[in-house]
């Protein structure tokens, strides 16, 4: 049988790729600097709370898929687990955003599809060849840079967005796990709902009445969350991520000028630079796994999807 013939990649779709990612990068620094105006005296816990049990209302599109499909008692472990994790990073987070400045949550986040890449060596059993490794090396360089520890005093917020990447990574390999058995709504479904529930009891160690002030912040970072997750999808599904890779450095820009202008936190040069060393390398990573992707669906025969 012949092989498969591929289009080639439309610029307009592309094009429509490379700017739903721009917009997505513009809706999580408002989402971060929301979160830094409008809930910095909340407990972190009641705010990652807040965030997500407001945020179930977007969820009512997918009820009657939910109610649809049957999962088993492995999936619900997964979810279980995903849930535990992910609810640990969003605390962290939130906790992180009252701590240290824009530039530095926004540059650390890039730590994500690193700390991805060595957990699926270490728990998938995928192999990492020497040029994923070298840019590995190169994004925790760029960690330390923006650290700089011994140089300079580091505060519980550092230390905190160390281990929401981390947890970030481990949430995204579990839902790399189900996402051959679950539909992708489901998965985003079950772990809203499961994180509300985990953050539940640690709201309420926590609790004080937020303000109707802090509640419309509430609300705005959950829509700013959804609209983001919402234009990522789009943008994975107009154009693959070596295209719409590189365009993830604006965050680290409209961070530091939001930073600069709003919150008047200085610009720390070492910190953009190693932000720029963390965003090549996961660029890097991200478009490498972007190419073998297709090269397997060309050697399996499949279409371009």
């Amino acid at each position: 049988m012949a092989s498969p013939t591929y289009a080639p990649e439309s610029p307009r779709r592309s094009l429509e790729g490379v700017a739903w990612m721009v917009l997505t990068g513009v809706l999580f620094v408002a989402m971060t600097a929301a979160v830094k105006q409008g809930a910095a005296d909340l407990p972190a816990a009641e705010s990652a709370f807040l965030r997500f049990a407001l945020g179930l209302v977007f969820l009512a599109p997918m009820t009657g898929t939910l109610l649809r499909t049957r999962i088993s008692p492995r999936q619900w472990r997964l979810i279980g687990l995903r849930g535990a994790v992910h609810t640990l990073g969003v605390c962290l987070w939130f906790h992180a955003m009252t701590r240290i400045t824009l530039a530095e949550v926004t540059a650390m986040n890039n730590l994500v599809p690193v700390y991805v890449t060595l957990g699926a060596v270490l728990f998938l059993g995928e192999t990492l060849a020497v040029r994923r490794l070298v840019a590995v090396g190169i994004a925790f360089l760029g960690a330390l840079l923006i650290l700089r520890p011994g140089l300079r005093e580091l505060s519980d917020g550092h230390l905190a967005m160390i281990f929401v990447a981390m947890c970030l990574a481990g949430s995204y390999l579990f839902a790399k796990r189900m996402t051959a058995e679950l539909p992708a709504s489901v998965i985003v479904a079950m772990m809203s709902i499961v994180v509300t529930i985990f953050l539940l009891p640690l709201a309420i160690a926590v609790w004080r009445w937020p303000t109707p002030v802090e509640i419309a912040w509430i609300m705005a970072i959950a829509f700013l969350a959804t609209c983001g997750h919402y234009t990522m999808t789009r943008s994975f599904a107009a154009a693959p991520l070596s295209v719409t890779q590189p365009v993830a450095f604006l965050p680290l820009v409209w961070s530091v000028l939001v930073g600069f202008f709003v919150f008047h936190e200085g610009i720390d040069i070492w910190v953009v630079l190693g932000g720029c060393l963390i965003i090549a390398a996961a660029t890097f990573i991200a478009i490498r796994e972007s190419l073998l992707n297709r090269d397997r669906r060309v050697n399996d025969g499949a279409g371009p999807l």
